[in-house]
Formats: C-alpha cells, sequence, structure tokens
C-alpha cells in the first residue's frame, strides 16, 4: 500500500512538535485520553440534537491497557469514531483539531466543553512510540479503517475490520537507551500514577486491567494470581459538588489526597464563579509551614485544570507571593492555553481569576482573626513572617492589601494584636504608634528607650522578627498616624518640669558633652542629656530613618551592607554617673575619657551591639576597680 505524505508536514516540523512542544514525555497519555474523552463527548451532543440517539453514560468509557511481551500500550474510547476522510483530515493534517471544528459547529453545552483544540496532541505519542496505529469505526459507519505512522515518512489508510463503534490506539513502545527508560510505560503502577496525576477528572471511566497476587481464599501462606478491571479515575472532582453535600472531612480527605501537605489545613475555601470568568477552585490555609518553605526550593502556585485535566503542577501566576502558603487547585474552561498545554498565554482571565482568588484568600484570613482569634494566631505564626515580607516587597505597593493582617506583641496586652486594635486603646494625646526592636521580647522589655513611653502609659509594640522594622517603614503610618521608634530622637511627648530641668543641666554641662563627642568622634554623633531615661545611667537612640535593629540585621546579611545608624549617646543627667562625669571633667581629662569609653561600650551591649576592641573594654573596667 502506497504510504501518504502528511499534507502540512515536513520532518523538521514533526520532530519540534515531539521534541520541543512538551516538556514531559509522561504528557502523552494525558492527550490521547483527553482526545478519547473528547470522542465521547461528541456522542453526547449529538444526542442532544438527534432523537434517534439516546445517551446513556454507563455505556461510555476509556481503556488503557499495556502488553509488555509485545512492548504495545493500547488506548480504547467508546466514542463517536472517525470515518476514513476523518482520519485523512484529522490525523494526515498535523495541527488541523477536529474537536476545534467540531465545537464551532455545536457550541458547549450543559456544562460540556471538548479539550482538543489544536490537534497536535496525538503526535506527542510519538515521543514515546515508534509505530502508533489507529483502528477507528464511526458512528452510523458500517465500515472501519486503520490509520498507521511511523513518523514524519508519512502515514497508510486501509479497511478493516471492528466491531464496536470507537477509536483504538496502539503505541509500539520504544527500546529503552542510555537516556530514556521507555519500558516505565508499560508498568500498571506508572500508567496508573500519570492517569490520576492528569486525567483523574475525566468525566468518563478510564479503566485497566489490574493484575496482582492476592491470598488464596482460606489459606494465610497460599497467594493466587488475578487480574481484575478496575476504573482508576475519579471522574467527579470534589469542585464540582455542590457545597452543601460536602462535610470539612471531604475537604481535608482531597488535602490529603492531593499530597498538598502532610498537616491538617486551618481553613478551605470553595470558590465558583459563573462570570466574566468561569472557574471553580478548592484553596487551603495550611496549618504548619512546610519545610523548605523559605527556601530558594519552594515553589508556589496553585493545580490548574482546563475541564478537569491538569495542565500545570504549580501555577504561579495565581498566586501573589505574599499569599505563596496557599494550597489548592483552579479548574477553568476559560483559560486560553498554548499549544502543548502545559503553559498558558497570559491573558485578561488569567488575572481576573488571580484577582478574585487574592480577595477571597483575604476575605478567608480576616474571618479568621475576627471568628476564630486562636486559629489566625496559629496562621499567623506560621507565616506572618511572608505577610510582613509582602509588605516591604515592591515598595510597600501591597500595604493596602496586608497591613490589616499584620500582628505583634504588646507591652500592654502581653499578647499579639492588630495596628487597629492597637489604634483602638491609643489615649488622645498620644501622636505615635510606638514601638521597640530586639531579638526578644525579654530584651526588649529590660531596654533603658522604652522607660520614658512606658511612664506615659502608651502601649510599645515589640518587633522581634528582622523583617518587622522593614514592613512598617513600608507602611509609613496606619489610619494618620505613623509609626516612631523608642529610640527615636523625637518621640513626640510634650516636656515635663522633670524634662525642663533636663534641658537645664544640659545647656550647664554644654562643655562636658562636647568633650565626650569629641572623644567618641565618628562612633556618635553627638552626646546629650536624656529625656527618655529614668533609671538607666546611658542609651544609644538614632537619628534618621536607619534604626540600630536596622542595622544590625543590614550587617548581617550574606552581601554585608555597611549601612549605620546616626547614633547618639543618651547620659541621664538624674543619675549618680552623671555627678562623676561632671567631676572627672573639672578635674581629669583622662579618667572622663575612660568614664565615656566605658558608658559608649555599656550602651553598645545594651543593644546588642559589638564593643569595638573588647581588649580595651575589659581594661577599662580593670582601671576603675583599681
Amino acid at each position: 500500500m502506497a504510504k501518504k505524505q502528511f499534507k502540512a508536514e515536513s520532518k523538521r516540523l514533526l520532530e519540534m512538535m515531539i521534541n520541543s512542544i512538551y516538556t514531559q514525555k509522561e504528557i502523552f497519555l494525558r492527550e490521547l485520553i483527553s482526545n478519547a474523552s473528547d470522542a465521547v463527548d461528541k456522542i453526547y451532543y449529538k444526542a442532544l440534537t438527534d432523537d434517534q440517539l439516546v445517551f446513556n453514560k454507563e455505556d461510555y468509557y476509556i481503556k488503557v491497557t499495556a502488553d509488555k511481551a509485545a512492548r504495545t500500550l493500547t488506548i480504547t474510547d467508546t466514542g463517536i469514531g472517525m470515518t476514513k476522510e476523518d482520519l485523512e483530515n484529522n490525523l494526515g493534517i498535523i495541527a488541523k483539531s477536529g474537536s476545534l471544528a467540531f465545537k464551532k459547529e455545536n457550541e458547549a453545552q450543559d456544562g460540556h466543553n471538548i479539550i482538543g483544540q489544536f490537534g497536535v496532541g496525538f503526535y506527542s505519542a510519538f515521543m514515546v512510540a515508534d509505530d502508533i496505529t489507529v483502528i477507528s469505526k464511526a458512528l452510523g459507519s458500517d465500515e472501519a479503517y486503520k490509520w498507521e505512522s511511523t513518523g514524519a515518512d508519512g502515514y497508510t489508510i486501509e479497511p478493516c475490520e471492528k466491531d464496536t463503534v470507537g477509536t483504538e490506539i496502539t503505541l509500539k513502545i520504544k527500546e529503552s537507551n542510555e537516556e530514556e527508560q521507555y519500558e516505565e510505560f508499560l508498568e500498571q503502577y506508572r500508567l496508573k500514577a500519570i492517569i490520576k496525576k492528569y486525567s483523574d477528572f475525566i468525566r468518563y471511566p478510564i479503566k485497566m486491567d489490574i493484575t496482582g497476587k492476592r491470598p488464596v481464599e482460606g489459606s494465610e501462606e497460599e497467594f493466587e494470581d488475578y487480574s481484575d478491571e478496575q476504573t482508576v479515575n475519579s471522574m467527579v472532582p470534589i469542585w464540582r459538588k455542590n457545597k452543601n453535600e460536602l462535610t470539612d472531612a471531604d475537604y481535608e480527605n482531597f488535602y490529603t489526597e492531593k499530597r498538598y501537605g502532610f498537616d491538617k489545613p486551618l481553613k478551605h475555601i470553595h470558590i465558583s464563579v459563573d462570570g466574566a470568568v468561569r472557574y471553580q477552585a478548592i484553596l487551603y490555609i495550611p496549618e504548619n509551614t512546610p519545610f523548605d518553605f523559605y527556601t530558594k526550593e519552594y515553589e508556589k502556585g496553585l493545580e490548574l485544570y482546563s475541564n478537569g485535566v491538569l495542565i500545570m503542577d504549580k501555577c504561579s501566576d495565581l498566586l501573589p507571593d505574599y499569599f505563596g502558603f496557599v494550597k489548592g487547585m483552579v479548574d477553568s474552561e476559560d483559560l486560553s492555553l498554548n499549544i502543548s498545554r502545559e503553559l498558558l498565554q497570559h491573558d485578561r482571565q488569567l488575572k481576573l481569576i488571580a484577582k478574585n482568588i487574592q480577595s477571597k484568600i483575604k476575605g478567608q484570613l480576616q474571618g479568621l482573626l475576627k471568628d476564630e482569634r486562636e486559629k489566625y494566631e496559629s496562621f499567623y505564626k506560621a507565616f506572618g513572617r511572608q505577610l510582613k515580607f509582602g509588605v516591604y516587597n515592591d515598595y510597600g505597593m501591597n500595604k493596602d492589601v496586608l497591613q490589616d493582617l499584620l500582628m505583634f506583641y504588646s507591652s500592654k496586652e502581653k499578647k499579639v494584636v492588630t495596628l487597629d486594635e492597637y489604634i483602638a486603646r491609643m489615649p488622645e494625646d498620644q501622636k505615635y504608634i510606638y514601638y521597640a526592636s530586639g531579638e526578644s521580647i525579654e530584651r526588649i522589655e529590660k531596654l533603658p528607650q522604652t522607660e520614658m513611653v512606658s511612664d506615659k502609659g502608651y502601649e510599645i509594640l515589640y518587633f522581634t522578627d528582622d523583617i518587622d522594622e522593614f514592613a512598617i517603614k513600608s507602611i509609613m503610618s496606619y489610619k494618620e498616624k505613623e509609626f516612631k521608634s523608642v529610640s527615636s530622637g523625637d518621640l513626640g511627648i510634650e516636656p515635663d518640669a522633670k524634662d525642663e530641668q533636663t534641658e537645664a543641666e544640659e545647656n550647664e554641662s554644654k562643655d562636658l558633652f562636647a568633650a565626650m563627642s569629641e572623644f567618641l568622634s565618628g562612633k556618635v554623633k553627638s552626646v546629650r542629656a536624656s529625656k527618655r531615661l529614668k533609671s538607666h545611667p546611658v542609651c544609644l537612640s538614632t537619628e534618621g530613618e536607619v534604626t540600630i535593629e536596622m542595622e544590625k540585621i543590614l550587617k548581617a546579611m550574606p552581601n554585608g551592607q555597611d549601612i549605620k545608624a546616626d547614633k547618639v549617646l543618651e547620659i541621664n543627667v538624674n543619675h549618680a554617673v552623671f555627678q562623676s562625669l561632671k567631676d572627672a571633667h573639672e578635674k581629669d581629662k583622662e579618667k572622663l575619657n575612660l568614664y565615656t569609653s566605658l558608658l559608649y561600650n555599656q550602651a553598645l551591649l545594651i543593644e546588642g551591639l559589638p564593643v569595638g576592641d573588647p581588649v580595651e573594654f575589659t581594661n577599662d573596667i580593670c582601671k576603675v576597680m583599681v
């Protein structure tokens, strides 16, 4: 029989499609099963307008059969079948889709849709097969035909025998080599895994003859071989069921089955949208942080389906980075896919879905915060850092989305609170939202800088995460109240009589502070009398945007940015140590330098900063003791 050439094809084009379009060879089974599902759908469509045709769903299925000895894999369907002309047009012209033409002639009805649109999926089988044979009998025809091809050199079509309507595709699987092990596509466990991964929610049964061993009835030691025909796909996806039919256990089981995590999800979100863009989704907020969540290896994204067929394992475009912890899936028939159905064309539909999903996630988190505070705090302990990164990234562009979800430890409440809760408790005379930064709550509580703010009765938020201050700097203000570090030069607190006494003392001791500043030149911007200290002798404050805690974090980064805070050494003029400074200034300049060095290093240690010269510091202590 004369071999026919592909009408719109060259060897180069076919090789490009086989080797370049698809990233994974296992995709071929998804494509052939999707085509088989389309073939059954076409009978369904015809039954809608043909009174002579009754569509009984139980009669339709797809079967996958592997024969290791013959090295063949066969995909059989009971769909509409193909005539000789169909075989010529659909398989003889690459990139001409019979499904697309059928779809245009018969607009989708009753929730069914034709998956295949490009007409290249069938040829993905050449990635794993040397020879492909298609035997098909069309609905309403008495004749069957066989189409056969070994690749770009062409194909043959000849009459054959087939008793039932439908199509049977047989692949002669390639021999393995050093680079590829093609035998895996003849193993039942591997075929089942591929079907479950990509085609689990095809609406028709996908059957396989499952073989194995089982105990002989009545015996615990003897085993017998068995072979059972089993349906290996779920068919009806959970997201297409009515929410009122589902329980929390159903959603948790789906979470476990899909291996979204080994924990139990805190909350699930079931979305069904039928508007400008139609899609369904099930999203989960996990309970625990994945072990690799804050590493480069972690991949965010949702599973993306098109009509129940898995298109992408991790579609990152559906989730913003700050909600990257969310797990789940999205199924839509409105997405524009590229020719391999593995990648999305970045279009308006995708952006609309992503925007809607973002809104749903935020709404769910706000609901948790309002109605299930304990659950929210558990979530925040696991993923609050990610929200703060979201505020800081992109120059604070997402602060309006996230700021209401942030929580920080409160000096008054002794627990985490929201910014809104802080604002609600603020006295009328309080100008700023005060915060203090440190390595731990215990260390912050001991900071001398907190004394003045605390004595005023103002609440202080404790920042113990390295991202906290950077996130707050991005927000700048919340409900018209600016954030202010307790170490800031200007705390915005009205002076009292004691403060006026401090100012008078500072004016009288200008020369003393000038001498100390000169000795510490290059280390601090200035030395001055403190209005914030009550019981402690000394502390460091800062001027400008960079705080001491930010300086420490920037220095600890891999690139070690040498950005320094403008430090001010503050002396408590009401502390006994101040009198010693005045006496030394009047009588012994060397002693003044010694005291100044000790106080400066003491202030560094309070802040958790390293002293410049530990040996010199210990020698200075010895000088005071002798």
